[in-house]
């Protein structure tokens, strides 16, 4: 696989036929920047940008031949998006008092660059084709053409496969609603490829091929919640552009001045062959870094009694919103439940990742 030999490596299990996602990861260390910035004079800011425009130009150097440098780009895009978060956490520090985000970037000395394919519905046929058979023959031949009948008419699936119906939270998401628990998430523009459809998928498998398209609605297909209003939105990003969303860290560290954001991935409806491509950086504290909530604003550490009453209040108002809201937290469990004062990182994020897709998890069976 390219990926594979380019030093992007899987740190996630990709043997399950009934994933959404495939993500190839790799390390970037803060020392393969801060080595730039500790050669040139200080000037704040600026010097985060001048260096980012050094990265940038770096990019440029090594477009000739994309495969053979392909790890040198992606390790060229990742610094430069890792400058991006600590220009803004100096920023938002420089707003809120103290340096507490730009210091507890640097102290992790590393940051985690992901390379996410969001499969189309086609992807997903061939993944359970290809997959380990279970079950009796005419159990699979009737599965598969269940699967297929639902492709081809657009149905919705679910990150098992299962059809879902309409009113259901999570229909046709590719990624389902969740908070990243770093400081921030950068990720790039999202790319779209359209493969050409067959009428069976051994021959989607054998001829496919992704041509780039344009988004089918012009956004990005990354759905957002707003909590005050009650509402989901859609992110739309122009081209070439950078998207960065807060994590719970950044939250917890800014004592609620700045939000995390809910967020999920929206699978287009009536493209069933068409995936989604983006870089992201996970920009996080060291593993040891502790946490205090002493002066964390109670209504965002148990948000569920809050969020209710709002809804109580506007339900006859806007019903479905009302409905979208409960459903929601049903999956995704509360900052109060994850976060115990004195956990570090580590803990809290393993805490985290348990209550989410543990064996018990609310989106372990999602």
């Amino acid at each position: 696989m390219i990926a594979n030999d380019h030093n992007l490596g899987s740190d996630v299990p990709l043997k399950n036929p009934d994933r959404n996602v495939s993500s190839f990861a790799m390390q970037l260390k803060y020392a393969q920047g801060t080595e730039a910035i500790e050669s040139k004079p200080s000037d704040g800011v600026g010097s985060h940008l001048n260096l980012e425009n050094e990265t940038m130009g770096r990019i440029s150097d090594i477009k000739d031949d994309v495969f053979d440098n392909l790890e040198n780009m992606f390790k060229a895009l990742g610094l430069c998006m890792m400058e991006i978060g600590l220009c803004l956490a100096r920023i938002y520090d420089m707003a809120i008092g103290g340096n507490e985000l730009e210091q507890s970037l640097l102290e992790s000395c590393a940051a985690k660059g992901r390379l996410i394919h969001y499969h189309s519905m086609v992807d997903s046929l061939v993944l359970r084709e290809a997959g380990p058979k279970k079950g009796s023959s005419k159990r699979n031949a009737n599965n598969h053409a269940r699967s297929k009948e639902n492709l081809l008419k657009g149905s919705n699936l679910d990150t098992n496969g299962n059809e879902v119906r309409l009113c259901e939270i999570h229909p046709n998401l590719w990624q389902q609603w969740h908070y990243d628990y770093g400081i921030f998430t950068l990720l790039t523009d999202p790319m779209f490829l359209l493969s050409s459809h067959r009428t069976t998928v051994k021959s989607e498998f054998s001829n496919s091929s992704g041509q780039e398209c344009a988004s089918p609605s012009g956004h990005s297909y990354l759905q957002v919640f707003h909590p005050n209003k009650n509402k989901v939105l859609m992110v739309k990003a122009s081209p070439e552009s950078f998207i960065v969303q807060v994590g719970e860290s950044a939250d917890i560290l800014s004592k609620g001045k700045l939000r995390s954001t809910l967020h999920c991935v929206r699978r287009p409806a009536r493209f069933e062959n068409l995936s989604r491509e983006t870089f992201v950086v996970f920009l996080q504290p060291a593993w040891s870094k502790t946490f205090s909530i002493s002066d964390y604003p109670m209504e965002h550490y148990n948000p569920s009694v809050h969020h209710l009453e709002q809804a109580e209040e506007h339900y006859f108002a806007d019903q479905d919103q009302n409905a979208l809201t409960q459903e929601i937290q049903k999956i995704v469990p509360p900052l109060s439940a994850r976060l115990k004062v004195g956990m570090t990182f580590a803990e809290f994020s393993r805490e985290t990742t348990k209550q989410y897709y543990g064996g018990s998890g609310l989106q372990s069976n999602k």
